[in-house]
This record gives C-alpha cells, structure tokens and sequence, in this order.
C-alpha cells in the first residue's frame, strides 16, 4: 500500500487519493523499481534492478520493440519517443512515476467516462473497469488511449470506495443487467429478419 503522503504530494490534482489507490492496486507495483517487458504477449524475464540505473539500461534496451512498463504506476515508457536515450532514470523515482503516471491514467479514466456518456455513480465499478483494461493493454474501442487527445472534463466519476461488499456486488448485478454493449460486431444479435429478401423463407 502506497504512503498516503505520497499520494497526496505526488499524484494527480484530478484523481481522489481514494481513486490512486484503486489504481495503484489494480494496475501497478509495490516496487519503484519494478520493470515489466512483454514482447508477443510473452513476459520476458530479467534480473530484478536494484537501482534507477539498472532498470533504465533494461528499459532503454526494450523499449521500441517491446512493450515495457516502469515504476509504481506501471508506466508505459517511450511513449511519443523516437530515441531510447531521452528516457530518463526518474521514470522510476516514486514521485515522478507517480505524477506522470496518474495524470495519464486520468486521461484514460476521462476517455472511457466519455464513452459512458454521463455515467451515474453505480457505474463507477464498470467504468474504472474498463479504465483499467485500457491502460493495461493501451487500448480502448479500437484506439490507442495514450496517444488519444485528452476529452478534457471531471475524472471523478464517483468512486465506490466505502461501500460494503454487499453493495458492491448489488451494484455490479445492476451494471450487467442495464449495460449491453456488444463489444464486437460479430457477437450482435441480429435484429431484422432478412430471412424472406430475394424470396428465401
């Protein structure tokens, strides 16, 4: 669990700490100095760093043709960047990780909120969800959600932080049972009979 001070001094002015820890647990790491490379959806293994030095050689050495995520957040490094060399060793220093990482995170939180529409406080569960799966694979409805244009707006969808596990889980019956998205075109119902079109019965 990340150091309240922290959280307060370091992350993101439009994330509740609430929402930081939500994250932090969900999508990030305990070590400010944790690496992770996949490369073809593999995991590849290194020796774990033991200091900013070591993890910025092995991110530098990845990033470009793997997918390399760094620090407490999880960042993705190398985002926008042409050179390896213009990564900087504080991508691993706890409060920049935690800075940069949360602003982005915000970014993909707000993305998905818009996509929702005007989503209600029972929402929220799905929402961050989903914010979470984007930031994880980079990806939400087919975009790229770190190289997408902020939507601008309130992250702060209302956070289920505090509510009991009982209604928790009501809340998320009522998300499944009023939310149909169909997440790909081919798993669509079909909704008009064009069983009779040239004479076919």
């Amino acid at each position: 669990m990340l150091d309240a001070a922290l959280i307060k001094e370091c992350s993101d002015r439009s994330l509740k700490p609430a929402i930081v820890e939500q994250f932090i647990n969900a999508a990030g790491s305990n070590d400010p100095l944790a690496v992770t490379v996949k490369a073809g959806g593999r995991l590849i293994l290194f020796p774990k760093p033991k200091t900013a030095e070591e993890a910025l050689a092995i991110i530098r050495e990845n990033v470009g043709h793997a997918v390399v995520r760094v620090g407490l957040t999880q960042l993705p490094a190398g985002i926008g960047l042409n050179d390896p060399a213009q990564l900087q060793s504080d991508l691993v220093d706890p409060c920049t990780n935690l800075r940069v990482g949360t602003a982005m995170f915000a970014k993909v939180l707000r993305i998905v909120a818009k996509w929702y529409g005007n989503p209600r406080d029972d929402v929220y569960p799905q929402v961050f969800e989903d914010a979470i799966y984007a930031w994880q694979t980079g990806r939400f409805e087919g975009d790229n959600v770190f190289q997408a244009e902020d939507v601008g707006g309130n992250a702060q969808v209302s956070p289920s932080v505090g509510r009991s596990e009982e209604e928790e889980a009501e809340a998320s019956r009522s998300n499944t049972s009023e939310r149909q998205v169909v997440p790909y075109p081919g798993n669509a119902e079909m909704r008009i009979d064009i069983s009779r079109i040239n004479g076919r019965e």
